[in-house]
């Protein structure tokens, strides 16, 4: 049996912004993983999750593919198309070939993020385990997308 975390967020910033968290590697690093992801499609990537002794976790490396990079924008007659980031997450067992999304939509001055990650097997040893530990991790690794989205934009002017 295949589960399926989704997760509907409204962040009160434009999509553009929310955009630049999820694609662009430095500051999808400070609320997820250290990474090493491109926003094109066919790129290979990896997340290192980090270990924790305390948990007896030694971490572990998640391999990843773009499959979908399509920037938020206008279209024509003012409607808004785009926002859609998609990429495989495999880590092993019952996180083996499961798939990330996120789809950004306008909400008045805000995004619309609607998250979701599919495919775990529940079947596979430890795949409820696993399915509970990646919905503790994505929401709290959400939450910490707010905060770093909500931040002002660094300048580089003095």
């Amino acid at each position: 049996m295949n589960r399926t975390i989704q997760k509907e967020i409204l962040i009160p910033q434009p999509r553009a912004q929310v955009w630049q968290a999820i694609t662009d590697s430095a500051v999808l690093a400070e609320w997820m993983f250290p990474n090493d992801f491109q926003p094109r499609v066919g790129h290979a990537f990896t997340f290192r999750v980090p270990g924790n002794p305390k948990a007896n976790f030694n971490g572990l490396t998640v391999r990843c593919q773009v499959l979908e990079c399509e920037p938020p924008a206008e279209g024509a007659a003012g409607t808004d198309v785009g926002g859609r980031l998609v990429f495989s997450w495999s880590a092993g067992g019952p996180v083996e070939n499961t798939q990330v999304s996120f789809r950004l939509m306008p909400d008045g001055d805000g995004t619309r993020l609607l998250f979701e990650h599919a495919g775990f097997d529940l079947s596979q040893p430890f795949g409820p385990q696993a399915f509970a530990g990646a919905e503790f991790g994505w929401t709290r690794m959400l939450q910490q997308l707010v905060v770093v989205v909500e931040r002002p934009a660094k300048s580089g002017n003095p």
